[in-house]
């Protein structure tokens, strides 16, 4: 179960809204993926709209809980009243806060992000604050108040996956009781079971999902893999190994494997 802000959730997969080639296979891509929450752009799709109403129709239908985002903002202003603004629109006191410091790389601004965060929480938000996987900075989001991150692993729309791995799993490391969602940069399922299995607590899909040739088939495809990742996290992976070790018992030597052996066989 994935839990945020006190709150549980059967999946660990979110999932979102965006760059569909039709309404339709959204809908079914939703229904294959089954993710704990379904996120949405204010700023692309307002319920008030013609078009935004035909969405939010289908995800009031779905009956997944929503997690309307800042995506498009510039400002601390902009995101706090756009976070206002949705929360009135979605009903909903969820928001996942994006403020964007660079037009190529779509790199969270880490500054303008703690001050909205902090301003946010204070007016009864439950913030989840789209960031780089940089310690101190994450640091000063949970300073402010945010009981969890979402730290991307590669820049919006890559599809490159984890790219830098390390500093990731040294945030895992540094931070174990808070839960960490990985959003932004993972392309394949793969990409998804691997930071699962570094004991990451869920994934945020979008583009990986709809922009494949099949988005209802990756959509599950990237279920069954966070779910496989989490798993083999839980399971406790073996350690890696310089020398090998055979796994098949010697003739005559049943219980060779419980000895103090390092050697080949």
């Amino acid at each position: 179960m994935l839990t945020l802000y006190g709150h549980s959730f059967p999946s660990r997969l979110l999932l979102g809204t965006a760059a569909y080639p039709s309404l339709d296979i959204m809908r079914q891509a939703v229904a294959a993926a089954e993710p704990a929450m379904i996120t949405v752009a204010l700023r692309r799709h307002n319920p008030a709209s013609d078009s935004g109403g035909e969405l939010w129709t289908l995800l009031q239908e779905a009956g997944i809980p929503l997690l309307p985002n800042t995506a498009g903002c510039l400002s601390v202003q902009e995101a706090v009243t756009t976070a206002q603004m949705a929360r009135e629109l979605f009903y909903t006191d969820w928001i996942k806060l994006e403020l964007i410091g660079h037009d190529d790389t779509l790199q969270p601004d880490v500054f303008q992000l703690v001050e909205a965060a902090d301003i946010l929480i204070r007016d009864g938000f439950k913030v989840l604050p789209y960031c780089t996987e940089d310690l101190i900075a994450c640091r000063r989001l949970l300073d402010a108040g945010c009981q969890a991150l979402m730290p991307w692993a590669a820049p919006i729309g890559t599809g490159l996956g984890a790219v830098n791995g390390y500093a990731l799993r040294l945030l895992r490391d540094r931070l174990p009781d808070i839960p960490l969602i990985i959003d932004a940069g993972l392309g394949l399922p793969s990409h998804a079971a691997q930071v699962m299995e570094w004991g990451f607590d869920g994934v945020l899909l979008n583009s990986a999902v709809s922009r494949s040739g099949n988005p209802v088939q990756m959509a599950k495809a990237f279920a069954q893999a966070t779910e496989a990742g989490r798993n083999a996290y839980e399971a406790v992976p073996m350690p890696p190994s310089e020398h090998t070790r055979a796994s098949t018992p010697t003739v005559g030597q049943p219980f060779w494997h419980s000895e103090n052996y390092g050697g080949a066989v």
